[in-house]
């Protein structure tokens, strides 16, 4: 089942078109569809596909022969070429003649059995790119390696690419895509348990309830999902104990950097180093208060939902999971689940006004979004706002967000004019997003002021595209 990835599917094809020499760099996490949108691409045309393998030289070289002869002669050999230089140009000269796509997946683990390699592409690159038709395609789930060894300016293939794409997790509404018998309220579940990669939405069942579905992943021990956080870091970092302490710090409420080191017991700049990556890797993210450039309140959190679900509820639980005890574990979790979707709405809310500013409804035309903290001098006492975005110094929105069953009342839409008149705004719109609806007192009070948007979350799922 193929779903989503419309945008850079018609960039390939814009490339594809062009009949001329492109390269495009493709990377992305884990299992997050890099090699399903290359095989889509590829699918109704002239296409050599090869993944690269963690071998030798040899095996991979003669992996490839096999995959060009076979795509030039239609017959399955065992002849090899004798260098990859051989083999990939006689690629670049049979595309002299038509329109060929080499998408290369794995990359990293081919450049790593032949150290030349990248070397012998810049030289084929600047040889053949005005007379052959190749269109090239490398791939790699190495982050680092693909951003340091093929994007870096100190890659021999640096100014040679003519395209790159970072593949990212889908939003909300995309992987909504996936569940189609999943009640709306599941829907948003699903999303918060396991985020938009899909190779974990694949995981989960629209036929079955949250409950059962994260039994048969996170609470299963021969599930993908059980052990997936652990692997994925021994494949992408040499010290995946310490990685998983960090990230084990941050999701127990160990947020600021003094915080995260004193838990961990690292000095804060081995602790700085980590986190760099971890966010490199779209695991953990930096915040500071909305409109701070460099602030000492700076927090670290859990970017990815999978993740954050796995350290928050199954780390701690993973002997009693390993026993078969999977109803008790639920019944640690369910109970708590409510107050962990508040974030995860508010990441879905936050989707909702950029969709709506990008279709030209949003009533502030605002720049950039995030979320506020810091102290209120009135009140003497921290506080904070949910989402918040500015279009220039007199303009600005405020947004509440509230996850839970009850309808809202007028209290939360007046905490947030409260808290909105720290700032010296003169025009400004509120928004106030909520899972069930809004009392009669808070939508009359809404009307009356006329700059308020009330946006329930039925609201929200309307506004998409599914």
């Amino acid at each position: 089942m193929f779903i989503g990835r419309d945008r850079e599917l018609t960039a390939l094809d814009k490339l594809y078109k062009s009949d001329k020499f492109e390269f495009a760099v493709i990377y992305g996490r884990r299992r997050v569809g890099k090699t399903e949108l290359i095989k889509k691409f590829i699918e109704d045309k002239k296409a050599i596909y090869y993944m690269g393998i963690e071998s030798n030289e040899k095996q991979n070289l003669e992996n490839l022969s096999k995959s060009i002869i076979e795509f030039s002669s239609g017959i399955q050999t065992e002849t090899t070429f004798s260098s990859f230089q051989v083999a990939l140009e006689y690629v670049f000269e049979l595309a002299e003649k038509e329109r060929i796509i080499l998408a290369v997946d794995e990359y990293p683990y081919v450049a790593r059995s032949s150290k030349s390699l990248a070397s012998t592409l810049q030289l084929l690159i600047d040889k053949y790119k005005d007379t052959s038709k190749l269109m090239l395609i490398l791939c790699g789930s190495s982050m680092s390696y693909m951003e340091d060894n093929v994007l870096a300016y100190k890659s021999p293939l640096y100014g040679r690419r003519t395209a790159q794409m970072k593949i990212l997790p889908f939003d909300f509404e995309e992987s909504c895509r996936y569940f189609c018998d999943m009640s709306d309220e599941d829907k948003a579940l699903i999303y918060g348990i396991v985020g938009g990669t899909p190779q974990y939405l694949l995981q989960m069942s629209d036929k079955l309830s949250v409950e059962e579905n994260i039994k048969n992943t996170y609470l299963n021990p021969m599930s993908l999902l059980y052990e997936e956080p652990v692997n994925l870091l021994k494949q992408e970092v040499r010290e995946p104990a310490i990685y998983t302490a960090i990230i084990t710090a941050i999701a127990t409420g160990h947020t600021r950097m003094s915080e995260i080191s004193s838990k961990v017991g690292e000095d804060t700049n081995v602790c700085s180093n980590y986190l760099k990556n971890l966010m490199s890797l779209g695991i953990v993210k930096k915040e500071t208060p909305y409109g701070e450039k460099a602030s000492k309140k700076s927090i670290y959190s859990i970017e990815d939902n999978m993740f954050y679900f796995w350290y928050r509820f199954v780390l701690d639980n993973n002997s009693v999971i390993a026993r078969g005890a999977a109803d008790m574990v639920y019944k640690r979790i369910e109970p708590q689940l409510s107050n962990y979707m508040g974030r995860v709405f508010e990441e879905i809310c936050m989707q909702y006004l950029w969709k709506q500013l990008l279709a030209g409804k949003s009533q502030i035309e605002f720049v950039s979004l995030g979320r506020w903290w810091g102290n209120d001098p009135i009140q003497k006492s921290q506080t904070e706002i949910d989402i918040m975005g500015e279009q220039d110094s007199e303009c600005a929105l405020f947004a509440e967000c509230k996850w839970r069953n009850e309808n809202v009342d007028l209290d939360v839409l007046e905490t947030l004019i409260t808290r909105s008149q720290l700032f010296r705004y003169t025009k400004v719109h509120y928004y106030v997003f909520s899972k069930s609806g809004f009392t009669k007192g808070c939508i009359e009070k809404a009307r009356e002021m006329g700059n308020v948007t009330l946006v329930s979350y039925a609201d929200i799922l309307n506004s998409m595209e599914i």
